[in-house]
Protein backbone atom coordinates (compact mmCIF):
# COMPACT_ATOMS: atom_id res chain seq x y z
CA UNK A 1 0.00 0.00 0.00
CA UNK A 2 1.31 3.43 -0.93
CA UNK A 3 1.66 6.33 1.49
CA UNK A 4 -0.73 9.07 0.39
CA UNK A 5 -0.36 11.57 3.22
CA UNK A 6 2.46 14.04 3.63
CA UNK A 7 4.01 14.03 7.11
CA UNK A 8 6.03 16.94 8.43
CA UNK A 9 7.70 17.36 11.82
CA UNK A 10 9.01 20.57 13.35
CA UNK A 11 11.79 19.76 15.83
CA UNK A 12 14.78 21.11 17.70
CA UNK A 13 17.64 19.55 19.64
CA UNK A 14 17.82 18.21 22.22
CA UNK A 15 14.33 16.75 22.07
CA UNK A 16 13.75 13.18 23.25
CA UNK A 17 10.10 13.35 22.15
CA UNK A 18 11.20 14.35 18.64
CA UNK A 19 13.53 11.35 18.60
CA UNK A 20 10.70 9.06 19.75
CA UNK A 21 8.38 10.44 17.06
CA UNK A 22 11.03 9.84 14.38
CA UNK A 23 11.53 6.27 15.64
CA UNK A 24 7.79 5.59 15.58
CA UNK A 25 7.49 6.91 12.01
CA UNK A 26 10.61 5.00 10.92
CA UNK A 27 9.28 1.77 12.44
CA UNK A 28 6.03 2.27 10.50
CA UNK A 29 8.03 2.74 7.30
CA UNK A 30 6.54 6.19 6.70
CA UNK A 31 8.45 8.89 4.88
CA UNK A 32 8.38 12.35 6.44
CA UNK A 33 9.98 15.77 6.27
CA UNK A 34 11.88 17.10 9.26
CA UNK A 35 12.28 20.83 9.77
CA UNK A 36 15.01 21.29 12.38
CA UNK A 37 14.72 24.71 14.02
CA UNK A 38 17.40 24.15 16.68
CA UNK A 39 19.28 27.29 15.66
CA UNK A 40 16.29 29.31 14.45
CA UNK A 41 14.29 30.45 17.48
CA UNK A 42 12.49 33.17 15.48
CA UNK A 43 11.04 30.64 13.03
CA UNK A 44 10.18 28.26 15.88
CA UNK A 45 8.34 31.10 17.63
CA UNK A 46 6.50 31.84 14.38
CA UNK A 47 5.33 28.19 14.17
CA UNK A 48 4.23 28.34 17.81
CA UNK A 49 2.23 31.50 17.12
CA UNK A 50 0.74 30.09 13.91
CA UNK A 51 -0.35 26.78 15.46
CA UNK A 52 -0.92 27.70 19.10
CA UNK A 53 1.28 24.69 19.95
CA UNK A 54 4.00 25.50 22.49
CA UNK A 55 6.24 22.43 22.40
CA UNK A 56 8.11 20.28 19.88
CA UNK A 57 7.70 18.12 18.03
CA UNK A 58 4.87 19.62 16.04
CA UNK A 59 3.65 16.85 13.76
CA UNK A 60 1.53 17.58 10.71
CA UNK A 61 -0.31 15.17 8.44
CA UNK A 62 -1.33 16.83 5.17
CA UNK A 63 -0.61 20.23 6.75
CA UNK A 64 -2.98 19.58 9.67
CA UNK A 65 -1.39 19.64 13.12
CA UNK A 66 -2.04 16.31 14.82
CA UNK A 67 0.00 17.24 17.89
CA UNK A 68 3.22 16.03 19.44
CA UNK A 69 4.73 12.62 20.13
CA UNK A 70 2.13 11.46 22.66
CA UNK A 71 -0.66 12.40 20.24
CA UNK A 72 1.10 10.53 17.42
CA UNK A 73 1.60 7.49 19.67
CA UNK A 74 -2.07 7.53 20.67
CA UNK A 75 -3.12 7.60 17.00
CA UNK A 76 -0.79 4.66 16.32
CA UNK A 77 -1.99 2.69 19.36
CA UNK A 78 -5.62 3.20 18.34
CA UNK A 79 -4.92 2.08 14.77
CA UNK A 80 -5.85 5.49 13.37
CA UNK A 81 -2.41 6.59 12.18
CA UNK A 82 -2.17 4.00 9.40
CA UNK A 83 -5.59 5.03 8.09
CA UNK A 84 -4.63 8.71 8.11
CA UNK A 85 -1.36 8.10 6.28
CA UNK A 86 -2.23 5.23 3.97
CA UNK A 87 -5.79 6.27 3.14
Amino acid sequence: MKQIAKIKMIKKNPCPYCDRAKTLLDNKGFSYEVIDLTDNQDELDAWKTKTGWKTVPMIFINDTLVGGYTDLKTLADEGKLDAMVMG
